[in-house]
């Protein structure tokens, strides 16, 4: 088990009352936690401030908390800075936890505005508290969903963030969402095909295995790439209930949002970063690896500057990776 001996940064707990999250059909709460990480010495004044997006089913302060058998991502920016493999940074880890398990960081009416929140609320209020970040000072990183929003938010923000990482970011949602839609369709049937009635038995459960997170995962893409605000809590999916056949205009709706898509229309906005990094693992279940290569060879294509990179790994535990997109970032925005 790795511990730093280095001396710890501190972190800091705000709370920011969002205005964007107001209203959401979920009935989330609109107070948000955002722990801020500081490395020792500093006061934050001045440094670039990074902003963590994590992964389905976690919150930001996840990441600050105790871990088992390894780092928090204090400790690993610990390490990193006082070993010399970094410039300091200041780090936001933002609370996007949600009803249905997690957020892909885009305005939804159902999940909240999560956009907004991001760029018009938390990085505002943490850059006022700390005077840091900044025009040109700031990146954006995530893994999974989180790293879904780091493609997300350097294809349509490049005017708000400087930099980016995504590691196994979402992409290629022919191959990571149409294997899921036959799973969710038997969960629903044992409920009458019902998502109102789904969610009330998950709700009411002691206990929840993996099968119901994948669903709930499902429902909360569904939240935000294809909302219906008729439908129970905004949700509906788009294949049919009994044969699970795509319903085409929906199942566009949710294309919309793939950056494998994305970023043919929107790769000279990446090309406006100062740095753009982005990653997968060549055994990723999820089978993000194939979408993660069309958008680097859209940005080959392009002329656009990026860095790529392959590892042998899976989707899983994978913070590791960290190691790389830190220093990238904190160079790039130094």
């Amino acid at each position: 088990m790795r511990r730093t001996t280095h001396t710890p940064g501190t972190v800091h707990r705000l709370t920011v009352e969002s205005k964007a999250l107001a209203g959401n059909l979920l009935g989330d709460p609109t107070a948000r936690i955002v722990d801020v990480y500081v490395p020792a010495g500093h006061t934050g004044e001045g440094l670039p401030l990074l902003v963590d997006l994590v992964g389905y089913t976690a919150g930001g302060p996840a990441h600050t908390a105790w871990k088992n058998f390894g780092e928090n991502v204090p400790e690993r920016l610990d390490r990193l800075i006082g070993e010399g493999k970094m410039a300091p940074v200041v780090v936001a880890f933002p609370d996007c936890f949600s009803r249905l398990g997690g957020n892909q960081y885009v305005n939804s009416p159902v999940l909240g505005n999560y956009e907004d929140f991001l760029i018009g609320e938390m990085a505002p209020a943490v850059e006022q508290k700390f005077n840091c970040g900044g025009s040109g000072k700031r990146g954006v990183f995530g893994k999974s969903s989180g790293g879904f929003g780091a493609h997300v938010h350097a294809m349509r923000h490049a005017d708000f963030w400087s930099a980016a990482a995504s590691h196994s970011g979402d992409a290629g949602f022919e191959n990571l969402y149409l294997p899921e839609f036959p799973n969710t369709l038997r969960a629903l049937a044992k409920f009458d095909n019902s998502i109102e009635k789904w969610m009330n038995a998950f709700e009411s459960k002691q206990k929840f295995d993996g099968k119901d997170t994948l669903t709930l995962m499902i429902l909360a893409q569904a939240a935000s790439f294809d909302p219906d605000l008729s439908a129970f809590l905004g949700l509906r999916l788009p294949v049919t209930l009994d044969t699970c056949e795509l319903i085409a205009e929906r199942w566009d709706n949710w294309l919309g949002w793939d950056p494998a898509r994305t970023v043919e229309a929107h790769y000279a906005e990446i090309g406006k970063l100062k740095g753009f990094y982005f990653d997968c693992g060549t055994e990723d279940q999820y089978n993000i690896l194939y979408g993660s290569r069309r958008i680097h060879r859209t940005l080959e294509k392009n002329g656009i500057a990026h860095r790529y990179e392959e590892f042998a790994d899976n989707h899983s535990g994978v913070d590791y990776r960290m190691d790389v997109s830190l220093p990238f970032l904190a160079e790039v925005l130094s």
